[in-house]
């Protein structure tokens, strides 16, 4: 056996290669972070340069001006659906959608991310050429000084879609050279809009893993490079941790308090890991032990699972276990989880739950009838989670360790979708059609 796996028990082991859906609970949750990990401070900083740099967004984008140039998603109940789920035993508790599918512009979770960091880098480079004052109107970023020095620069990323769509159109819109490359798992209509907002796209026949290699390698030979690292970036992560600020908000406008009493589960689809590990360790830092967040991956991509169940600093794959990291939920298509976040996520994540591509069309099928919110498959990755949690004998007893038994009926559920309002009308009708008969076989568990 490859050295990297003798930490993963064979009962486990086997369950992952036989790609069998499973709930994996973290026996380190409660650890200490990394000597040197982000805090509070830092997402303190991403949050004001959302908010000061608010009035450019909503000049450079206009659906922006509503919301006064703030980039955020609804949190809307969704009672049909839990008690189409039959959920019916709690009736205190209550379930919601996180609705990054609907992230204006971006369309996705990897919105708030990737627009951070492409303007954390255009504030750094209009202050060092003086175009920008540091206590000056971000506005002035698009202006023609600024737009003519971020010409000279190209911002470029790895990705299978999402974040490439994120960092492309921001990027683009400033003004930048804009280079996406992008896997064979990428979806044509998203390289074809990427294209006609002016961002080159760059095709790669390996998987996600090799498209952001190559783009880095090219980036780092190019002096006004600057590439965008899904992998280890920094900037990305406290972008994606500022949701939590905006989720407590929200949490408070609806009278949904998050306490011992009444704890918080959160359901997050995972691919590399930096748009859940970030809403993870933001939510750690408002909520502490009362709020449980849960990752979910495909079965033939478990790849945060699978480094932290290997309990290793090294780098470890769904390959080495002779998965084959292929799934129609293109998003989470990924071999290696983040060198940045997985260890970060080893005291933070409370567990990892899989699912096979069929249980992700019957869900966003049941989604779609019974709250019309449409979805692509990666978005559909966390409904199971209130199952897994409360009906599965590994969610049972996560509940007893945890103590949460007598407080279910007042938990809050929430499954963060993450894509799908820019798709395509006919990729929709085609993820129905296929939901819809998938369910009358009976293919969700």
């Amino acid at each position: 056996m490859n050295r990297t796996l003798t930490s993963i028990t064979p009962a486990l082991l086997a369950r992952l290669q036989k790609r069998t859906p499973l709930l994996w609970l973290n026996p380190a949750l409660g650890s200490a972070l990394p000597e040197g990990s982000p805090c509070a401070a830092d997402i303190d900083e991403a949050d004001a340069r959302l908010v000061r740099c608010a009035g450019l967004m909503a000049h450079l984008f206009p659906e922006l001006q509503s919301s006064a140039g703030l980039v955020e998603s609804p949190l809307i109940r969704v009672e049909k659906l839990q008690q189409s789920m039959g959920n019916t035993t709690e009736p205190d508790a209550a379930w919601f959608i996180k609705s990054d599918h609907a992230l204006p512009i971006a369309g996705s979770v990897k919105a708030r991310g990737g627009f951070h960091e492409v303007l954390a880098f255009a504030e750094k480079l209009a202050l060092e050429h003086n175009v920008l004052a540091h206590d000056g109107d971000r506005r002035v970023l698009a202006g023609d000084a600024a737009r003519e020095l971020f010409a000279q620069y190209t911002v470029s990323v790895g990705s299978t879609g999402n974040l490439g769509l994120s960092i492309g159109v921001m990027a683009a819109a400033l003004g930048f050279q804009s280079v996406v490359h992008m896997s064979t798992d990428a979806k044509a209509w998203k390289k074809d809009r990427l294209r006609n907002c002016g961002v080159q796209v760059v095709e790669h026949a390996g998987d996600y893993a090799e498209a952001v290699a190559a783009g880095r390698a090219q980036s780092l030979a190019d002096p006004k490079g600057y590439f965008v690292d899904d992998e280890n970036s920094l900037m990305l992560f406290l972008g994606y941790a500022v949701a939590a600020r905006r989720l407590a908000t929200q949490l408070a406008a609806l009278n949904r308090p998050v306490d011992a009493a009444h704890p918080l589960f959160i359901y997050i689809p995972c691919g590399v890991g930096g748009a859940p590990g970030g809403i993870t360790f933001g939510l750690k830092a408002l909520f502490f032990e009362h709020v449980h967040c849960f990752f979910a991956e495909p079965v033939a991509s478990p790849c945060m699972l699978v480094q932290l169940a290997a309990g290793e600093t090294a780098p470890v794959s769904v390959y080495d276990l002779g998965l084959d990291n292929r799934t129609e939920a293109d998003g989470l298509a990924v071999g290696q989880a983040s060198h940045l976040v997985s260890p970060l996520m080893q005291s933070q994540v409370s567990g990892v739950f899989t699912v096979t591509d069929e249980q992700l069309y019957v869900h966003l099928h049941r989604v779609a009838q019974t709250e019309g919110v449409l979805l692509e498959p990666s978005a559909a990755a966390g409904f199971d989670g209130p199952r897994w949690l409360t009906r599965s004998d590994e969610g049972q007893a996560y509940l007893r360790q945890q103590g949460l038994e007598r407080h279910m009926a007042s938990a809050t559920h929430i499954v963060w979708t993450t894509g799908g309002s820019l798709v395509p009308r006919e990729e929709h009708e085609q993820f129905q059609a296929r939901g819809q008969v998938l369910a009358a076989q009976g293919e969700l568990a």
